[in-house]
């Protein structure tokens, strides 16, 4: 398990450093006022769904191996509260919240992957909470790239992946030729 176990923390590390710069790359072409700005009345800003993921990897990730995943503290229902006044405050929370997660992450040992942890009671492999909190950031940073685009609008924005119609001229750097 050695070789396998050290690879899956090493790539979960990677995964999660690159949904955090992806978020970031979608955000620095968002102007201040325009993160605070919600597509509909149900839906979040991106203020807020960074302040949420800040508050979610605070829980989550602070004495991971030894307490529930859900803190006693913590109050979820606050994150979705646009608070925070300043592009500043926004970003200081979110880092935050990135550093309380890659500081455990990187703690972690290739035996804690056979540790069991609780998420809201509920006994989950460390494995499984990696996986498990993965997932739920890839859906918001989904959230925060789809957000910005539509706020940036066609002319201004910047695209993060293969753009429409660039597939032909990518495969051709990445390969050297047509696929």
């Amino acid at each position: 398990m050695g070789e396998a176990a050290a690879e899956f923390l090493a790539e979960t590390i990677a995964i999660f450093r690159s949904q955090k710069a992806l978020a970031e790359r979608a955000i620095v072409q968002l102007d201040d006022d325009q993160l605070h700005v919600a597509l509909h009345g149900e839906t979040n800003c991106v203020a807020v769904i960074m302040k949420h993921m800040a508050g979610n990897m605070r829980s989550r990730w602070t004495d991971f191996l030894t307490t529930d995943g859900e803190k006693r503290d913590r109050h979820r229902d606050s994150e979705f509260i646009d608070h925070h006044p300043s592009r500043e405050s926004v970003l200081s929370d979110w880092e935050s919240g990135w550093a309380c997660l890659f500081a455990t992450l990187e703690s972690l040992t290739v035996e804690d992957l056979d540790r069991t942890v609780h998420i809201r009671t509920e006994p989950h492999s460390v494995p499984q909470a990696l996986l498990r909190q993965v997932s739920h950031y890839g859906y918001h940073v989904g959230q925060i790239v789809q957000v910005a685009r539509v706020l940036v609008g066609d002319g201004a924005w910047e695209t993060l992946s293969v753009p429409r119609g660039g597939s032909r001229a990518f495969n051709r750097r990445m390969f050297g030729e047509e696929r």
